[in-house]
């Protein structure tokens, strides 16, 4: 009886986490949505595409046990690089006039993900365990709306006390949203946790100011 209750607490638990993998970004973009989300629906297909060549590639990187090579591919595979390819379409679709200069990068970002989100709540290929589920779309989302908020800053005011540490803070993301997966898969949840914090503060910051704006 009691194996069969933590059986079904277990379950129960893996369930809650997956549905806030699938739910947690398309809700955030409902919440942030701005004048220029029209164009941004194109990356819902867009991300799509991605996740089916992701599927037939397979992973670009070969992951080690823990050291460098792991934190290398977690940038890759998990939790820097799937961020940076759709803010990088998405600019260069902003150059090449394909989309406006008013797109909204971060809910462009944040759509192009949601496939890839969805496909990971519901594959078992994903260990259901917080990483996976919790703390990587968590980590998505820091970079999806942290750099952008960045990148406002520095179109808004271009000036050398604004450009400079913006461009640390988007250098910085990335690299900080790897190191807290790589810690938190080296079990080393403090450090994790603080990471995650931390990547989280320019995310919060722009989606408060939002949020507080259209009131």
């Amino acid at each position: 009886m009691n194996a069969s209750l933590v059986i079904s607490r277990r379950q129960s638990i893996e369930y809650a986490m997956s549905l806030l993998c699938l739910l947690c970004i398309p809700l955030l973009y409902f919440l942030r949505r701005t004048e220029g989300e029209g164009k941004s629906i194109w990356a819902l297909p867009l991300g799509g595409l991605a996740v089916m060549l992701h599927y037939f590639t397979g992973s670009l990187i070969t992951a080690g046990d823990f050291g460098f090579s792991r934190w290398m591919s977690g940038f890759v595979g998990i939790a820097a690089l799937p961020v940076l390819v759709p803010l990088l379409a998405a600019l260069l679709l902003v150059m090449l006039r394909v989309f406006p200069d008013t797109l909204d990068y971060a809910g462009f970002t944040l759509l192009w993900l949601v496939p890839l989100a969805a496909i990971r709540s519901i594959s078992g290929d994903s260990p259901s365990s917080p990483i996976a589920l919790v703390f990587v779309p968590l980590l998505w989302i820091a970079q999806a709306v942290g750099i952008p908020f960045f990148i406002g800053w520095i179109l808004k005011k271009p000036r050398w006390y604004v450009i400079i540490p913006s461009a640390l803070g988007i250098a910085a993301l990335p690299l900080v949203a790897t190191s807290s997966w790589w810690a938190f898969f080296v079990q080393r949840t403090l450090t994790g946790f603080l990471l995650l914090a931390f990547s989280l503060i320019p995310a919060v910051i722009s989606v408060v100011r939002g949020v507080g704006s259209r009131e």
